[in-house]
């Protein structure tokens, strides 16, 4: 498990990240969001670290992290921009990797980039952005860690490509108890792979929550009102948002389902629908009662 409490840095007059707590729990795909500059990489790079903190502290499994090599081993760190050596090629790197991380499979290196079609003997400078995203991950995995860092991982991957980076992302994480903590602008990238989500602004988090747990608590329901409408009922529903086209009400509402639903019905409407919300509809309801528009940060 990793646990961030009260995470604060600073650079000279800037607070990159501004007490940040989170719990990432194993065995689970947590998703970091926020636009650039929120203080995504600048976490990731404490939780790895490469910075050290001002204030709080970051434990992996307990242990504090920064100049603590027997904690650096259990995770694999990709950056936004991931280093290779000059005129180095994937076999070089490969190689680097075996001797640093106990437990590094070549095998399966070997195995991932006949998958990805990526020739190992080819120089790294010679790779497209993309090319160079999946031999990142094709390294990181082969490390064989608990954890993984992805900083805007997906980001220059096309579509077959990153649904196939989630698949092994998902057998690892079922296999061995994989965590893979990844970072990323677009929150659609990651709504299908992600467990759990934080999102950042300004350095600090506006929310962090088990995605099941927000599904279940949040709904959106269109409904035509009977004759005697709603007005009565309002009073009892906890509502998010309101949104009325004709006679077509359309409500985010917040509590359980089928308590919702059974109020709803005693007011004999018309036609009554839940519907599913998507991750930035569940954002958007929950950011927006703290009178916070998070559709300026949410691509």
């Amino acid at each position: 498990m990793i646990t961030a409490s009260h995470i604060t840095k600073n650079f000279d007059e800037v607070r990159a990240v501004d007490d940040v707590s989170l719990t990432i729990e194993e065995a689970k795909v947590f998703g970091l969001i926020g636009t650039n500059g929120a203080g995504k990489s600048t976490f990731l790079r404490i939780a790895a670290g490469v910075l050290k903190q001002d204030d709080g502290h970051l434990l992996i499994d307990g242990r504090e992290v920064f100049e603590n090599p027997s904690v650096k081993g259990s995770f694999f760190y990709i950056s936004d921009d991931p280093y290779f050596f000059s005129n180095g090629t994937p076999d070089d790197m490969a190689q680097f990797y075996a001797k640093i991380y106990p437990r590094y499979d070549l095998s399966r290196y070997a195995d991932l980039m006949r998958r990805f079609e990526l020739n190992p003997k080819r120089k790294i400078n010679t790779f497209s952005k993309g090319m160079k995203k999946q031999l990142a991950i094709i390294l990181g995995l082969s490390a064989m860690t608990k954890y993984m860092y992805c900083d805007e991982t997906f980001d220059g991957l096309d579509p077959v490509m990153r649904q196939g980076v989630k698949s092994l992302f998902a057998s690892d994480i079922a296999e061995r108890g994989f965590t893979p903590v990844i970072a990323s602008h677009n929150l659609r990238e990651l709504e299908d792979i992600c467990d759990s989500v934080g999102l950042l602004h300004q350095g600090g988090v506006l929310l962090s929550e088990d995605i099941d747990h927000m599904k279940s608590d949040i709904h959106k329901i269109q409904l035509v009102p009977g004759q005697d409408g709603i007005a009565s009922l309002r009073d009892r529903l906890h509502i998010l948002n309101e949104e009325t086209r004709g006679s077509l009400i359309t409500l985010t509402v917040k509590g359980n389902r089928d308590e919702i639903v059974d109020l709803l019905n005693k007011s004999e409407p018309v036609f009554l629908e839940v519907l599913p919300l998507s991750l930035e509809e569940i954002f958007i309801s929950e950011t927006g009662v703290e009178g916070y528009d998070i559709k300026k940060i949410i691509f």
